[in-house]
């Protein structure tokens, strides 16, 4: 099929605007979201007009008819499935709204996938500035974002679609704005092709800008994995590279290294992740608290070394719940299915406490994920398990009290350090009440 063909059988809304819905000023005021609908349909006559769309075929998507009607979260999932682009419209109340945040995760997970399997990135997320929002109080998915939105226009930069529109002085303006919109939604989605997906329950489904925390969040990803270089005797290459870091258990699906993939799922959850090989890995040292919460992504086929099967079984020897086990598994690989049996028995026998320990999803999570969308459907439980084990076992040290204090309670993390937002916690001490203390009780 040419094309020319395939763009015209694509009858996919080519854009879904997403959108925080703002309350009502006042009993009896108008509908503040007005504003936004007449935005979203001079964006639909504009994509109408740049496209071959036929009448009928929807050129974009809002939730504007269903958020209170049943089966909304459905059909919000439908349409995130299979919509081109991505427009998010940035406000401060955006990046407050957990529903905002649920559907920026969703359609983030088929780029991610896209990027996977084809090896090309999918840059399908068009951000468009409702209200002017200062590049520091964006949440990470939103600031790895690569768009310049002065090419909007100045006007459009400095006071944003909402400014445009409520201001019939700057009429010219927002008809310039929302034309340059829409062009470029037209252009990525066509440059980009993103494949339509499975669409995500939003029962379960996380929020892509995290919760409200005071810095960033780490994660770390550690893999358990031969290179090339040290395989098993007879076992296929094809799924190793250079280094650990380069295993691919979802060849030949996935294109990419799993290590990269699952370092851009947790982006999309809001984390800093980085990305280290289990064998280059020095001990830990016990005595020490954690210092960031850990998945140790595993391959059966590592515990054939007997020497890294020591080592695995050392790790799991030390109690460590901040640390969670994912065991990626590919029963299309003929080698690892007929061999499952005894690889299985030899990972339960190594790592039995980590194969164990943990939350349903993650006792899941190690005893084999099969693809790789289950990959990305399982792993937002285990980063959100490890990350609130790690929260429960950071160790806090109260400092050293002054001379005649009262003996000092325990110890307890002030403000918003007590959310995950950092890698280190500021301790504080309650005593008896005096004149420093004053401020800290309010906190």
């Amino acid at each position: 099929m040419s094309e020319s063909a395939q763009r015209t059988a694509d009858h996919r809304p080519y854009f879904f605007l997403s959108y925080a819905h703002t309350p009502r000023y006042g009993a009896g005021g108008p509908d503040p979201d007005m504003w936004v609908e007449r935005l979203f349909r001079d964006l639909c006559g504009h994509v109408m007009a740049l496209t071959d769309l036929p009448a009928g075929a929807p050129a974009g998507f809002m939730d504007r008819e269903i958020r209170s009607g049943e089966g909304w979260s459905e059909r919000l999932g439908e349409v995130l499935a299979n919509c081109r682009v991505f427009v998010p419209l940035f406000s401060p109340r955006y990046f407050a709204s957990e529903m905002c945040g649920k559907e920026w995760y969703a359609f983030a997970q088929r780029a991610i996938y896209h990027h996977a399997k084809s090896n090309r990135p999918a840059e399908a997320i068009v951000p468009a500035l409702w209200v002017p929002i200062p590049p520091e109080q964006l949440p990470g998915p939103a600031e790895r974002l690569q768009f310049n939105h002065r090419a909007f226009g100045d006007r459009y930069f400095t006071d944003g679609l909402y400014g445009l529109i409520k201001l019939r002085i700057f009429a010219e303006e927002y008809e310039a704005a929302v034309y340059e919109l829409a062009k470029r939604i037209v252009s990525v989605a066509d440059s980009t092709r993103i494949a339509s997906g499975s669409p995500v329950d939003y029962r379960h489904a996380p929020s892509a800008f995290g919760k409200p925390s005071g810095g960033p969040r780490p994660m770390h990803l550690t893999i358990a994995a031969p290179t090339r270089h040290d395989l098993p005797e007879g076992r296929a290459p094809d799924y190793y590279g250079k280094q650990s870091q380069d295993w691919n258990p979802y060849h030949p699906d996935s294109a990419r290294p799993l290590a990269l993939v699952a370092q851009d799922l947790v982006r999309s959850l809001n984390y800093q992740a980085t990305v280290s090989a289990f064998d280059l890995e020095a001990p830990p040292d016990h005595s020490q608290p954690p210092t960031r919460p850990e998945i140790l992504l595993v391959d059966r086929w590592a515990l054939e070394d007997d020497d890294r099967c020591a080592r695995l079984a050392a790790f799991d020897a030390q109690p460590r719940p901040w640390v969670s086990v994912v065991v990626p598994w590919n029963r299309d690989d003929p080698q690892s299915r007929i061999s499952e049996a005894q690889l299985v028995e030899r990972l339960e026998r190594t790592m039995p406490h980590q194969m164990r320990q943990g939350r349903p999803a993650c006792r899941a999570a190690a005893r084999g994920v099969l693809s790789m969308e289950a990959f990305g459907q399982i792993l937002p439980q285990v980063v959100e398990s490890a990350a609130q084990e790690y929260l429960r076992h950071a160790t806090v040290f109260p400092p050293a009290s002054s001379p005649g204090a009262a003996r000092p309670e325990r110890p307890r993390l002030r403000g918003p350090v007590a959310e995950y937002g950092t890698t280190h916690y500021v301790p504080t001490t309650r005593t008896a009440p005096d004149a420093e203390d004053t401020d800290d009780s309010q906190s």
